[in-house]
């Protein structure tokens, strides 16, 4: 555990990076959520995307979902405008047909020895309400590992699933979310709360970070009050009693809270998928769980408080994130002058595992 950078750098921010990292994309040898399931009905098809490339998500009304290039190998029209027969999906202009492996199975006027070729097909899982895509080399999916949906899948735990796009590049949000130094700009929606860095950890592929709060001035919110189940003031009893532990485990990142340590009473998950090829836009896909309180149904009937806090939040976030990639592309480049090593650390992180264009 330590609280300095976890190698050295000739410099600090963006000085610490060769290249830029706003234009280092996500790499695409890992499992990306693409939809809800929610979304995609049976019989139904979905148009989704990764960096700019289209993807159409595909669910027979018997059978898993699976994922295709969105284009038709004849005239390169969205796929996902066609229609599901069977286990198979017929483009809407002349009919051709793809099965799940998207070898071109039929086409209706001609022969079956004359099938042309295919289109590219990825894997794809479902899991925990999440329709999950791995867009990179094929042959590495099935050693690449899944998401850990530990709390989602607790019946002990109340789960909101969320997200939108987002307009910025998917490392401001690991960012965003790292560095808790940002309360203040929450402090009409949580009080004032004093943030107290516990320290860092790191290895090949992740970086974690530990604080504790204490509450300084203002009210404690009611959406706040039913994470931890109960109702706190400004009394020293409390502060610095929880930990919060964020992670980001490439490509996901984590947010766990324990008041008093054994299982916490939140658990984030949440990913980023980059929508356009210059990934300045991404969709964001949360798993937000809340430990159930001993007095069976007073979660549920909070519920909406809870959403309407969490969302108020996360609305403030999306907002500032936008406006420094609009910084970023009004300057032409990150001029960031970062000075607090866990993100220093978590910036060299994504630029090494992410997907380097230059």
């Amino acid at each position: 555990m330590t609280d300095e950078p976890l190698e050295d750098a000739p410099g600090k921010g963006a000085a610490c990076l060769k290249t830029d990292l706003r234009r280092i994309g996500s790499h695409p040898d890992h499992w990306y959520p693409l939809a809800w399931s929610r979304e995609l009905k049976p019989g139904q098809t979905l148009a989704a995307r990764f960096g700019g490339e289209p993807i159409v998500l595909v669910r027979p009304r018997d059978g898993d979902v699976y994922a295709l290039e969105d284009r038709c190998a004849h005239r390169q029209v969205p796929l996902s405008r066609g229609a599901v027969d069977g286990q198979s999906l017929r483009c809407g202009y002349h009919g051709w047909a793809y099965g799940r492996s998207g070898k071109c199975i039929d086409v209706p006027y001609l022969g079956r020895g004359k099938l042309p070729n295919g289109v590219r097909a990825y894997p794809c899982r479902e899991r925990c309400g999440l329709i999950m895509v791995f867009p990179g080399d094929p042959a590495l999916a099935d050693a690449a590992p899944l998401p850990s949906f530990s709390a989602a899948d607790d019946p002990g735990y109340k789960t909101r699933r969320f997200g939108r796009v987002v307009g910025c590049h998917y490392s401001f949000m690991h960012e965003n979310l790292m560095d808790m130094n940002h309360q203040f700009m929450h402090a009409k929606q949580m009080g004032q709360m004093r943030p107290r860095f516990l320290g860092q950890d790191a290895g090949l592929d992740w970086i974690e970070a530990r604080y504790s709060f204490a509450r300084t001035g203002g009210k404690q919110p009611l959406g706040e009050a039913l994470i931890f189940g109960e109702r706190r003031g400004l009394s020293e009893k409390t502060a610095d009693r929880d930990v919060m532990t964020i992670r980001t485990e490439y490509p996901y990142q984590t947010l766990r809270i324990r008041s008093g340590g054994g299982q916490p009473v939140m658990d984030l998950w949440i990913a980023y998928t980059p929508q356009d090829a210059e990934q300045r836009s991404n969709r964001t896909f949360g798993l937000l769980s809340v430990r159930k309180p001993k007095i069976p149904g007073l979660l549920e009937a909070a519920w909406p408080l809870l959403v309407l806090f969490t969302e108020r939040i996360f609305r403030e976030d999306r907002d500032i994130v936008e406006l420094e990639q609009a910084a970023h592309d009004a300057q032409g480049g990150d001029r960031n002058q970062e000075v607090f090593p866990v993100i220093q650390n978590l910036r060299r992180l994504l630029a090494a595992r992410g997907l380097n264009a230059a």
